[in-house]
């Protein structure tokens, strides 16, 4: 059991208990007997706070030099990578993935960084031709205000550095609000940018309870956009709450991601990546593998394999190296997939290996799923078109390529795809016909570099796209300047 810790969130530079004195417990999900931290309950009044602070923040970064702006990212990146065992450590404790996945997620943060202060100190606009005589005109790219970022909490840090450093080397200001349950890394960011130098205001931390700050939260008048990772039940809502307002959306929400086993395939090869992408995390990737779509000829081998690769995972805490499969989140989200795993037997599905909550020992106290195949999947089944978010995956054949495009495609998502084959002709058409915002061949549906545009179609997201220079749309604004400069004559007179 880890010792219990009182940490405070950052507002307008200072780092504040909020003004109840209340506190919110962060549980283990490996063990949920005793709290590992707590962080402050913040109310509304604390939240129209960081507003204030937000305001005042951008208009003193917002002319802040590219170049200065750059160095706060830098050394940002190198605190975090000098903390990265005590980020990793955290992270595992909220969350419970595994120390691996932890440090390589605070990594991966820094490397955000990294490459956005390398992009803050890039040009900012184009010169364009003009039609009128003695006329130079350009576009510039500014900061649009204060943002608002709301992040999960199944990758903690990884997803308020996607979201935060690219409106912050923009020049923008932020108001923070991390996932209830995993608090924790958020603040670890939060804390190195803060030492790095950004400007007191420029970031705000809001912990709380959503449902007791929500009005404050979403409806304050100067908020110029809000970027949101999680549910496509709340990314609607919020899309709603803001249909009569000016305020740019940013939503990346749900997947129901698909891999194809092609006949030609690398059988082993799509068995050991298959499983690495739908059971890393617990299966709590947006982008995991929760469909395998089998041509029919090598259905059963692949199966056989893929298998004896779920049944090698080792179940257990994320902080033990052993572990290749660590707990869900929390009880709540255990539940739900427990949920679901029953709902699809009920309506058919044969459970090949898995099912049902793994209580042995000392995970009794835990939030354990074991990682479950299922088969026997008709396209109506709920389990094969709803997201499930954990250690889950359904499986089904079909008869060739294009009835597995179809499969891929029979979906209200977008987000992720993948297709296993030798064939060079098939890659390329599967990348041409596959209707998802990724596509992978012969690889997983998971893990995309800082400098590659991340974002789904369909019911996975909204157009604003995430990472690379393309996250720019979102977090910048266009303006024409024209200036006609006159004859040499005009210009001395």
């Amino acid at each position: 059991m880890i010792s219990m810790r009182t940490l405070e969130t950052l507002s307008g530079g200072e780092w504040v208990a909020g003004t109840t004195g209340e506190w919110i417990d962060v549980l283990d999900p490996s063990d949920v007997r005793a709290p590992v931290a707590r962080v402050p309950a913040l109310t509304p009044k604390d939240v129209t706070r960081a507003y204030d602070h937000a305001e005042r923040g951008f208009a003193v970064w917002k002319r802040t030099s590219p170049f200065e702006r750059a160095r706060v990212l830098t050394e940002a990146a190198r605190l975090i990578r000098a903390r990265a065992g005590e980020i990793a450590a955290d992270i595992t404790a909220e969350n419970g993935k595994t120390l691996t996945e932890a440090r390589g997620e605070t990594l991966k943060a820094a490397d955000f960084l990294d490459y956005y202060a390398g992009l803050a100190r890039q040009g900012y606009g184009t010169l364009l031709h003009d039609a009128r005589p003695h006329t130079r005109t350009h576009t510039q790219r500014e900061p649009i205000g204060v943002i608002l970022v709301i992040s999960p909490w199944n990758d903690p840090l990884i997803t308020p550095a996607r979201k935060l450093t690219p409106l912050l080397a923009t020049g923008n200001a932020a108001v923070f609000k991390p996932a209830t349950e995993t608090p924790l890394a958020g603040l670890h960011f939060a804390r190195a940018l803060h030492e790095a130098g950004l400007p007191a205001s420029v970031l705000n931390v809001v912990t709380g309870r959503t449902a007791e700050i929500e009005e404050a939260l979403l409806d304050d008048p100067r908020i110029a956009g809000i970027t949101f990772t999680g549910s496509n039940a709340v990314g609607n809502r919020i899309r709603r709450r803001l249909a009569d307002r000016n305020v740019r959306f940013q939503g990346e929400l749900g997947g129901k991601n698909a891999s194809v086993v092609l006949r030609d395939a690398d059988l082993a090869f799509a068995a050991r990546t298959v499983a690495a992408a739908s059971f890393g995390q617990a299966g709590q990737r947006c982008t995991a593998t929760s469909r395998v779509i089998v041509e029919q000829p090598v259905y059963d081998e692949f199966v056989g394999l893929l298998v004896a690769e779920v049944g090698a995972l080792k179940i257990g805490p994320g902080r033990d190296p052993a572990t290749t499969l660590c707990p869900v989140s929390s009880r709540k989200q255990r539940d739900s997939v427990l949920a679901d795993l029953v709902r699809a037997v009920e309506q058919g599905a044969t459970v090949l290996t898995g099912g049902g909550a793994d209580t042995e020992g000392e995970r009794v106290h835990g939030c354990y799923v074991r990682p479950t195949v299922l088969a026997g999947i008709t396209p109506e089944m709920a389990i094969w078109r709803e997201e499930v978010f954990g250690p889950v995956l359904a499986l089904r054949a079909v008869a060739g390529f294009d009835a597995a495009v179809e499969a891929v495609n029979d979906s209200g998502f977008g987000l992720a795809a993948a297709v296993f084959t030798r064939d060079l002709g098939n890659a390329y058409r599967f990348a041409d016909e596959a209707e998802c915002g990724q596509v992978a061949v012969n690889s997983t549906t998971t893990g995309w570099d800082v400098h590659l545009p991340f974002g789904g179609f369909r019911d996975s997201g909204t157009a604003y796209k995430e990472q690379g220079d393309e996250v720019l749309r979102f977090s910048t604004r266009v303006k024409t300047v024209a200036i006609d400069f006159g004859t040499p004559e005009r210009t001395r007179g």
